[in-house]
């Protein structure tokens, strides 16, 4: 165990100062009680705790806000969400990001319907029977919606904790010891506690600065009496690989464009895709899928968590749709209701423009 000043009954954080820092600059989000609300007793709606923790993953809050609102809009309880067919649920989602995150939630509102009659486990040990849920999911449903007294951590209060214990190792090797210290700490207020620690790494305790002059932990805090932006220690980073391909975006003579389905498992899987070759680690010659003339528009990059790609895009027009099969023509007017992630809308942007 580091250094840190331990507080009464062996918390490592100071709850008490943390929740009345809370209790005044609460980030207002449209998935959140605020702390004024639960003290009038309102309760946080699981359903849409779990829609808000599934859309943030690896994304930013602005990012998240009108895909948030959108779902609601459609489908305003988990009952909704599962019966609507999993193609309507993939168009919402397209450009979101991390598309085996839109699988996994069809899939959980479904198995909390069809095993929990529509109301999502109290406990954590429970929702991580659902898909989709890992521990820190379980864990921030379990205590924002229920206040479970459990350690919520997420990438915001890894890193608050580095500072706090001033942890001499990267993030990923104290694990143990970042969950154990929030362990100790957490008060009955158990959700408006972890939302507390999460909006201090967001506004306070952030990653390129650290406003130790307003932070309620500062007291308690190693970090902040050595240099805080020293911490976490930085993990290097391999370098990320690039792989090439191209992408076939096909019209027929009414102007329409052939797109597919792509498989069921894998990167992007059955999202909405042109025709595109494999992508691979060394930059071939395009092999078209049919014969035609065949016009190259330039390439286009676009960067995956785990590597790089550059695209070449190519189109043409086809004299024969009826050779194509395992698809459909799609209006260009109507490719915002298409399932498409955002390497493919950059890909037909260039083509069509």
């Amino acid at each position: 165990m580091t250094n840190a000043r331990v507080l009464e009954q062996g918390a490592v954080i100071d709850a008490g100062a943390l929740l009345a820092w809370y209790d005044r600059h609460a980030r207002v989000l449209p998935w959140r009680v605020l702390p004024a609300e639960r003290a009038r007793g309102v309760r946080p709606d699981p359903y849409r705790v779990w829609l808000s923790e599934i859309m943030l993953q690896q994304t930013t809050v602005a990012a998240v806000s009108k895909y948030y609102a959108r779902f609601l809009f459609l489908w305003p309880t988990v009952e909704a969400l599962a019966a609507a067919p999993l193609d309507a649920v993939l168009v919402e989602w397209a450009g979101l990001g991390y598309y085996a995150r839109a699988r996994n939630l069809h899939a959980c509102a479904q198995a909390v319907v069809e095993r929990f009659a529509g109301r999502f486990p109290e406990s954590s040990a429970e929702l991580l029977t659902l898909p989709g849920i890992g521990p820190y999911t379980a864990a921030a449903i379990s205590a924002i919606a229920y206040d479970e007294p459990i350690a919520v951590v997420d990438g915001n209060v890894d890193r608050v904790m580095a500072r706090v214990l001033a942890l001499p190792v990267p993030v990923r090797e104290a694990k143990d010891e970042i969950r154990a210290a929030v362990q100790s700490s957490v008060p009955p207020r158990a959700g408006d506690f972890a939302q507390a620690l999460m909006d201090l790494g967001a506004t306070i305790c952030a990653p390129r600065f650290a406003n130790c002059l307003i932070c309620p932990l500062a007291q308690d805090c190693e970090g902040s009496r050595l240099d805080p932006l020293a911490f976490p220690v930085k993990l290097e980073k391999p370098e990320r690989p690039t792989r090439y391909g191209h992408a076939f975006v096909m019209r027929d003579s009414d102007g329409d464009v052939f797109l597919r389905q792509r498989q069921p498992k894998g990167l992007l899987a059955k999202m909405t895709e042109p025709p595109v070759s494999d992508w691979i680690s060394e930059a071939l010659p395009p092999t078209f899928p049919v014969e035609a003339s065949w016009r190259h528009h330039g390439q286009i990059i676009h960067v995956f968590t785990h590597f790089r790609l550059e695209l070449e895009i190519w189109s043409a027009q086809v004299a024969d749709p009826e050779e194509l099969a395992d698809g459909w023509w799609a209006e260009p007017a109507l490719l915002d209701g298409e399932a498409l992630p955002t390497v493919f809308r950059k890909a037909l942007a260039l083509a069509l423009e």
